[in-house]
């Protein structure tokens, strides 16, 4: 496979500074650019998001490329799928009815342009359902900050890719047709509001948090609590390879009677695919079942805050937290932000009462800033 060494896109955005809506047009012009092309090819991609995207090198934004392809089908004109996948915030209203074609893929695409301008999700709720709930209502928020800033021309065109009935909404083609896409278009290049860019930070700072924080839980659970969950691990693993694809999990959970729906099995899987690697390793595994099991009772917690804590003064500081990403490999992820975000009396750094705050929030939770 091809290595692309200049990380994730809303990394790049974040380290970039800079930013205004003339840049989101480029990107998206690239996102619809790689939707067009599958589409021109037979290809649905169903999983489009924004840790899907990476850059070949650092310091060329044009080298953005998609990536997991687990999900892609190839698709005739005018058939109907019925299978739930893709993630919560990302998934077109006609999938979760179950009866979608290539258009849901432009729908995704302007999820990704709405939150490249205001740094939040569209749609969004505590709880996973909630999300669903807001996808299927289909309202769109442009009276918040920053959308009364923003161009006329930007909210027509997300409109239009938000537009809940997929015959209306426009194909990929016609979006990179736009005058907000379209060479010499209408973007304007004034920098956007900060407060976007710092949105932003929270939204890809907090995912990444919230899982570290489930592996080290995983990883000092009881011999006890573990050895029945790693019988359960190899039993969904049937070609022995140490790892779980998403089909394994699925027939696994059938097995084990669970009733779980496709998307929800994919959210799973997305949570607790820490490395983005597309499979679930055994540790991986380990973490989201305890997810799943709400076996965060509080000595999990405690032993996971303990582990950040590593000084054991009560309170996690920058430097801990900085400690525990190096020992996950997790160069990436903006501290500071992490803190802002969970540090709700505001002394710079994450007491207990703050940490199980952000394990108990519904979803791989950040606030809806106004």
């Amino acid at each position: 496979m091809e290595l692309c060494s200049g990380g994730e896109l809303f990394d790049r955005i974040i380290q970039r500074g800079h930013y205004s809506e003339r840049k989101a047009a480029e990107l998206t012009k690239i996102i619809v650019g790689v939707v067009e092309a599958c589409h021109s090819l037979g290809v649905m991609h169903r999983d489009l998001k924004p840790e899907n995207f990476l850059l070949v090198n650092k310091d060329d934004d044009f080298s953005l490329k998609a990536i997991d392809f687990g999900l892609s089908v190839f698709f005739k004109p005018g058939q109907i799928f019925t299978d739930v996948v893709g993630s919560p915030y990302y998934v077109a209203p006609e999938v979760l009815l179950k009866h979608y074609g290539p258009e849901a893929d432009v729908w995704t695409a302007g999820v990704i342009l709405y939150i490249l301008l205001s740094g939040v999700p569209p749609f969004w709720a505590e709880t996973q359902q909630g999300i669903f709930d807001a996808v299927l209502k289909g309202h769109i928020d442009f009276d918040s900050d920053p959308w009364p800033l923003i161009s006329d021309s930007a909210k027509d065109l997300i409109r239009r890719m938000l537009c809940c009935s997929p015959r209306e909404r426009l194909t990929a083609h016609e979006v990179l047709c736009h005058p907000w896409i379209c060479e010499n278009g209408v973007a304007p290049d004034r920098a956007l509001d900060p407060a976007v860019l710092s949105r932003l930070k929270q939204f890809s700072a907090m995912n990444k948090l919230k899982k570290m924080a489930l592996r080290v839980i995983a990883e000092s659970l009881s011999e006890v609590e573990i050895a029945g969950l790693k019988e359960m691990f190899k039993a969904m693993d049937t070609d022995n390879s140490g790892a779980i694809t998403f089909d394994e999990l699925k027939a696994g959970l059938r097995r084990y009677g669970s009733n779980m729906k496709d998307i929800e099995i994919r959210a799973l899987m997305d949570a607790a695919d820490i490395d983005n690697s597309g499979t679930i390793d055994y540790g991986e595994f380990i973490a989201a079942t305890i997810h799943l099991n709400k076996l965060e009772r509080e000595e999990h917690l405690i032993t996971a805050f303990q582990y950040f804590d590593k000084d054991g003064s009560g309170y996690i500081t920058v430097d801990e937290l900085q400690q525990a990403c190096t020992e996950h490999n997790m160069t990436d992820v903006l501290l500071e932000d992490i803190i802002k975000e969970v540090d709700q009396d505001n002394d710079g750094r994450i007491d207990y009462g703050e940490f199980v705050a952000m394990m108990e929030k519904g979803n791989v939770g950040f606030g809806r800033h106004h």
